[in-house]
């Protein structure tokens, strides 16, 4: 049997057997309506009709067939429901996932940073040697000059300038290396000639 959605007005073909005798609701599968669904009542068929006359006894002529009962023409098949076209997905990106205008940043590679080739030990370690110790010590004169000026009035640069010498032998010797600064008088000539201002106070 055909059902008509009373919404969406689309027809689809039940098979009345599947329909309870005190109908079922239904749920169109174009619109989503929920309606109600009854079984076809049994139709009665139409009566014959009334049959014709006996002929009479002389006649001759042949009885005539029973006429054939009206034919119903089929019912033409109701026109299926169209699916909703659901809308295209977006093209995926090729190549990186963050697509070619938001590409991460190139990977940048650490390596351990080499200590700097000291530009003063890059000839003569000797005379590159004395340089280095001057320039480290007249580094002590330039940033501490009221500190300075206080050890030279009072005799009292090495008590003043302890942890600056110290840190600066350090260095001194992480770039000439050990036995160079050992034996050699270059830093504590410096010293006394830069920061003593010439006077013998370092040994």
């Amino acid at each position: 049997m055909n059902v008509s959605c009373p919404e969406c007005k689309t027809v689809f073909r039940v098979d009345p057997e599947k329909v309870p005798l005190n109908g079922v609701r239904a749920r169109c599968s174009v619109c989503s309506a929920v309606f109600r669904v009854e079984r076809e009542r049994a139709q009665p068929k139409p009566a014959a009709p009334p049959a014709a006359p006996a002929p009479p006894l002389a006649a001759t002529a042949a009885p005539q067939p029973p006429a054939a009962p009206p034919t119903q023409e089929p019912l033409p098949a109701p026109p299926r429901p169209v699916p909703r076209a659901e809308p295209a997905a977006a093209p995926l990106r090729t190549g990186s996932v963050f697509g070619p205008e938001f590409a991460p940043p190139p990977a940048v590679t650490t390596t351990t940073p080499q200590r700097p080739v000291n530009p003063f030990l890059a000839q003569d370690p000797m005379a590159k040697a004395r340089r280095l110790a001057r320039a480290l010590v007249s580094d002590l004169v330039v940033y501490n000059p009221a500190k300075r000026r206080d050890g030279l009035r009072d005799g009292s640069l090495k008590s003043l300038f302890e942890d600056e010498i110290r840190k600066s032998w350090e260095e001194y010797v992480d770039q000439v290396g050990r036995e160079l600064a050992d034996s050699t008088s270059f830093f504590t000539d410096a010293l006394n000639e830069i920061l003593a201002d010439g006077q013998r106070v370092f040994s």
